[in-house]
């Protein structure tokens, strides 16, 4: 869930474990990570190398694989830390997480931190492209076809009315944490409907999957890739087209649909160069969306623990991470 990220996704809070310690940074209160001296030590002879973990569980099933090939086949130590979308930027530029695997655009950062301070470079495409939209049921789209135009939403705000709207229609948003259009898009657009947000990507899919169970209509701010489609198949609704005009404008007149974007990863600019096989193989992670909500699917809806997904994915595919390896 980039929004040309500064639109920045979203997603899913399944527990990530690592072989050392988590650091959380969430939320008011919590701790600044970019502050603070490094939380992990290890001994001159042990390899290390640390991953930063974004909330939802597309971008934590990367890590997973990652973490498992790195440590079972090239010997190191991997560290994970938990951090929202622009707190990573900062912990990478100043090497307290060496790889960010999972970016969904944010120009400024990459402005900042790529181009004026050098600190952090290009680690390569994901392989997987990310699009937010706005997202209803198929089976209520069937019915109604005419809903997957925006210009025909306020039609159906009665029927998405909930105690949290109020008189409007719910338009159901995920974490407040991530950067979402989605409130400039209802004053500009003039909808008849308000933005709720689930408070995560778990209480989001929650709801959403309740909402099928009911077979009751629903309006959501969603994303692909997503395991979730494969249980709820949901059709998107069309909004104003993507422009980079349109994009370029102040985040309260925004009025047009999320752009698509492939996902990138970052590595922190010394890592990059001494990082080692760590650093090689990392530039060389990429696999497909089907891969990806292959694991993202084992953790969150088969309630397997990061580890296990990751074993499941690798005895599966070999031909596909071996390659990773290559020098």
């Amino acid at each position: 869930m980039a929004r040309t990220r500064t639109h920045a996704r979203l997603r899913a809070s399944a527990t990530v474990a690592s072989a050392g310690a988590l650091l959380a940074v969430t939320g008011c209160g919590a701790a600044d990570m970019t502050k603070q001296a490094s939380p992990f030590a290890a001994p001159a002879d042990i390899k290390t190398v640390t991953l930063s973990v974004q909330s939802w569980v597309g971008a934590q099933a990367n890590v997973a694989v990652a973490r498992k090939i790195l440590a079972d086949e090239l010997g190191y130590r991997v560290d994970l830390v938990q951090t929202d979308e622009v707190p990573a930027w900062d912990a990478l530029s100043q090497g307290r997480v060496d790889a960010i695997l999972e970016d969904w655009g944010h120009p400024d950062q990459e402005q900042l931190y790529v181009k004026d301070k050098k600190t952090i470079v290009p680690g390569g495409d994901l392989g997987v492209t990310g699009h937010i939209g706005w997202f209803v049921p198929k089976y209520w789209a069937d019915e109604h076809p005419d809903v997957t135009d925006w210009k025909n939403l306020d039609k159906y705000a009665d029927e998405l009315r909930t105690p949290e709207s109020g008189d409007k229609g719910q338009l159901m948003d995920g974490s407040p944490s991530y950067v979402t259009n989605d409130k400039a898009l209802v004053k500009n657009l003039d909808l008849d409907y308000k933005v709720v947000f689930a408070g995560s990507e778990a209480a989001q899919i929650t709801q959403m999957q309740q909402f099928a169970k009911e077979k009751k209509p629903f309006l959501s701010y969603w994303y692909q890739p997503q395991w979730l489609f494969n249980e709820v198949p949901m059709v998107e609704v069309k909004l104003p087209e993507y422009s980079e005009a349109c994009a370029a404008k102040d985040p309260a007149d925004i009025d047009c649909a999320y752009p698509t974007t492939p996902l990138q990863k970052y590595l922190n600019a010394d890592f990059a160069k001494r990082g080692g096989d760590a650093a090689a193989f990392l530039k060389k992670f990429k696999w497909s969306e089907k891969d990806q909500n292959e694991v993202a699917e084992l953790i969150a809806s088969e309630r397997l623990s990061p580890d296990e997904a990751a074993d499941r994915w690798i005895e599966k595919h070999p031909d596909t991470w071996k390659k990773w390896l290559a020098r």
